[in-house]
């Protein structure tokens, strides 16, 4: 079975955690992946095709801000804000706090 790749929280850089937040699809799923404890892929794509879809999860990942976990067939992701949080704090509520 596939499983992804997350990194420590001590190798989550603001560089790679600003470019991940720079593209709009990207910031609406961490803005709604903020709202509730955990949603899938198929929940949050808005319509947009899987390839598409796959990258944005990608670089959210790579940069620290998701953890996606597979459950069947299901991509089950949640926000890493306690972890962010403590890397970085106040800066992920300080993202979430602007205007859409």
């Amino acid at each position: 079975m596939r499983s992804y790749s997350h990194p420590a929280v001590e190798d989550v850089t603001l560089e790679h955690v600003f470019h991940a937040l720079s593209d709009s699809v990207r910031l609406g799923i961490v803005r709604h992946l903020a709202r509730v404890s955990e949603a899938s892929c198929g929940e949050l794509d808005g319509g947009r095709p899987k390839s598409s879809m796959s990258h944005h999860f990608r670089i959210l990942r790579e940069a620290g801000l998701v953890r996606t976990r597979i459950v069947g067939t299901l991509h089950q992701n949640t926000l890493r804000a306690a972890e962010l949080n403590q890397r970085f704090p106040g800066l992920l509520e300080t993202v979430l706090k602007q205007p859409s």
